[in-house]
């Protein structure tokens, strides 16, 4: 073993800043670094974990760097040494966005490097994935590697062991670092103390506690958000109203610390979820809702995804610990209803647009799933249960026609609501003025922040000197600006004032009061919406459960305070045949066909006796009996009776039985009957089938007719008169 002395570099020469070559090193060659080694490069990885470590450790940066000289020690020309400082800044728990060892490991299968060196092996990988990975190439491609204590061929099994163990301890210390962090994380997190960021609402004291906000108008903010959820019970329904009245929330830019500025920002759906799923708004410390996620890695980050774990997986739940705008019972209803509004199967989902009154309140009665609401051409409702045709590719449980449930429902809702119409309307006429009073409240709020703006701007414009222009001017702008915006909001809350006045005139309450005699006409009125109706329905339904029994459907309303109740409502079928009745509807339509009753006495009979129609309710036409005794009573009336004999005239033929005798197509028929060739009529009222007629000499006259070429046929002038006049008719 030969051992070299080698001066000092110039940072000139490699590429590197003065100071992180060092002044003299001196290496001792090592037999394992051969002339093939020596003919490639050396490359030198340099990284740091965080942006902080680059600024503050520096170090660990120089001793990094310095070891260009190390690789010159070793035998490397200085112009042969690569150094690799694209990672600084990222950490080495993986492989992904570290351009830097990706460069390493491309220089390496391009057989472009014989020496690999590190100032440890933690600074090359702290996976073991991505350090084996480096290994088994630099074996494939006779890489050695390097680092303060010595050299290592991977292909020596030596060597690759205590490479192995460095690799294990590097990753080991990563975890061992992490828990220590999380750990004492944990611990202050248990004692209530560990706050990042101040929700909306709250603020950080110095003293590691939250407190409600200074300022009235945002604690009034986040009051009116949970008494609007509670009362419109949708986090879309809330956005929206705060969106048509022009409410915002207050925002403190800087982690929720006091001084810094409000800033007034209009309410989304995320800001508003944020807030009603934190706890701490119902005084309730919490750590550790949500957790990682490996199955959701997040895009271009080192972290795994997140997703919200449930209460009882939390870390810290500490109760009465902050200042509470809810209750915890308050909050914990408020997630049940996030939850039920959820657009799944098996939850009710909240209020949408659509006419119909139960989708999420009609359950299935042999399976139990929540049905399906399906339109068909706007108006007709039709509810199915999907869950065996999605689940197990089966049949569906049933399909119920949904207009005569939505009748029925309503009717039922409308009888609840007349006898407490009265109270209903004066608690509407009090969460009117309530409501009036919370926006008077918040415009009032708005106008006096407003002209504490304008005073403010205007006594800093009087405290400049007024020689100085350049900031005077600039005082100036900002004032008027002030007073402008002043003069709008004052404006704004007189147009606010004239449309709604602070409390409700006598004759606003005499109006609501009624409506309260007029509950139907409410009901249908232009402005009320499909989600109000589905609101008071599911205020005063629990659930809805159906099972269809052919032509009716037997419902069970469970009410909202226990009580059942059990309907049946009529539903369409396909024929006669699936009528629970039919044999009995049968026999009784042949009773009165027998008795000589005509098709429309039979109608009346039927309908007066309650027997259900195929089509629901109880509605026959002459020609549904015609048809019901020709389909299915053909045994008792005889093989002959369908052909309309006893409605025949003499020599009368069906359109079907004349165009065969002549051998010609029907629509040819009908073509002589609508110029008069031929006689023809309707029968009348038994479905309107056509019959026409023609003795023995109108055969031969039509026979002949057909029988003239076809490329005379164009103009009725050109057929011989005696073929185109028809018989007289004889009955």
């Amino acid at each position: 073993m030969t051992r070299i002395e080698t001066p000092a570099g110039t940072g000139s020469e490699c590429g590197l800043p003065q100071s992180a070559v060092a002044p003299r090193v001196s290496a001792t060659v090592s037999p394992k670094i051969l002339p093939s080694h020596l003919e490639r490069l050396a490359v030198v990885y340099v990284r740091q974990s965080s942006p902080h470590q680059v600024l503050q450790h520096r170090e660990s940066r120089e001793r990094q760097y310095a070891l260009a000289d190390h690789a010159v020690a070793l035998g490397w020309h200085r112009d042969r040494v690569l150094v690799i400082d694209d990672d600084q800044g990222r950490s080495g728990k993986t492989a992904e966005n570290r351009n830097g060892f990706h460069r390493v490991l491309a220089e390496v299968t391009m057989d472009h490097v014989g020496l690999v060196l590190g100032i440890e092996m933690s600074r090359l990988a702290r996976s073991n994935k991505d350090w084996h990975q480096l290994l088994e190439l630099c074996a494939v491609f006779g890489t050695v590697l390097a680092d303060e204590d010595g050299v290592y061929d991977p292909n020596d099994s030596n060597d690759r062991l205590l490479l192995g163990l460095k690799g294990t301890i590097s990753e080991f210390e990563l975890v061992t670092m992490r828990n220590r962090l999380d750990r004492g994380r944990l611990n202050k997190a248990r004692r209530g103390e560990l706050f990042t960021l101040a929700p909306i609402g709250y603020v950080r004291l110095p003293a590691d506690e939250l407190a409600f906000d200074p300022d009235e108008q945002v604690q009034t903010v986040v009051r009116l958000i949970f008494e609007k959820f509670e009362e419109y019970g949708s986090a879309s329904a809330v956005v929206r109203y705060f969106v048509r009245h022009g409410i915002h929330v207050g925002v403190r830019a800087v982690n929720g610390l006091v001084p810094s500025p409000v800033e007034w920002r209009p309410l989304g759906p995320s800001t508003l979820l944020e807030i009603l799923h934190n706890p701490t708004y119902a005084g309730t410390y919490s750590q550790g809702r949500r957790g990682a996620d490996r199955r959701r890695p997040r895009p271009s980050s080192l972290r795994p995804g997140r997703r919200f774990l449930p209460m009882e997986e939390w870390d810290v739940l500490l109760k009465d610990a902050v200042p509470a705008y809810i209750t915890w019972d308050q909050f914990v209803a408020n997630q049940a209803t996030l939850k039920r509004n959820r657009a799944r199967m098996s939850t009710l989902g909240s209020a949408r647009n659509g006419v119909a009154l139960l989708p999420g309140l009609l359950i299935c009665g042999f399976c139990g799933a929540r049905m399906v609401v399906q339109y068909k051409k706007g108006s007709l409702i039709r509810y199915c249960c999907l869950r065996q045709c999605l689940q197990h590719a089966a049949k569906q449980c049933q399909t119920v026609k949904g207009n005569p449930l939505e009748d029925l429902i309503r009717e039922k809702v409308f009888s609840v609501l007349e006898p407490a119409a009265l109270e209903l309307s004066m608690q509407a006429a009090e969460e009117i003025q309530g409501n009036r009073d919370q926006l008077h409240k918040n415009w009032r709020q708005r106008l006096e922040r407003a002209r504490y703006e304008a005073d403010r701007a205007h006594r800093q414009y009087d405290a400049a000197e007024p020689e100085n222009r350049l900031v005077v001017r600039d005082l100036e702008q900002r004032w008027e600006t002030a007073l402008r915006t002043q003069r709008k909001l004052e404006e704004d809350y007189d147009r606010f004032c004239r449309d709604q006045p602070p409390l409700l005139s006598s004759k606003e309450k005499e109006k609501i009061r009624s409506l309260s005699s007029i509950v139907p006409t409410i009901w249908n009125a232009p402005e009320t919406t499909p989600q109000d109706r589905k609101s008071i329905v599911r205020k005063l339904i629990e659930r809805v459960v159906v099972r269809r029994n052919g032509d009716a459907a037997d419902l069970t309303i469970h009410w909202a305070g226990g009580y059942v109740s059990a309907h049946q409502v009529a539903q369409p079928v396909h024929s006669f045949r699936r009528l629970r009745d039919f044999e009995r509807f049968k026999q009784r339509v042949l009773e009165l066909h027998w008795a000589g009753r005509s098709y429309p006495e039979i109608c009346a009979v039927l309908i007066d006796e309650g027997f259900p129609s195929p089509k629901g309710g109880s509605f026959f036409r002459p020609e549904n009996i015609r048809t019901f005794l020709q389909r299915y009573c053909s045994k008792e009336l005889g093989p002959d009776w369908g052909s309309f004999r006893e409605y025949r005239k003499p020599d009368e033929w069906l359109v079907g039985d004349l165009s065969r005798e002549l051998e010609i197509p029907q629509a040819t028929l009908h073509f002589w009957r609508r110029r008069g060739w031929v006689h023809g009529r309707q029968l009348r009222p038994i479905g309107g089938r056509w019959v026409f007629w023609a003795d023995a000499d109108e055969i031969e006259r039509l026979r002949k007719l057909r029988a003239c070429p076809i490329n005379i046929k164009a103009r009725r002038d050109r057929y011989p008169m005696e073929l185109v006049t028809p018989k007289s008719r004889v009955d």
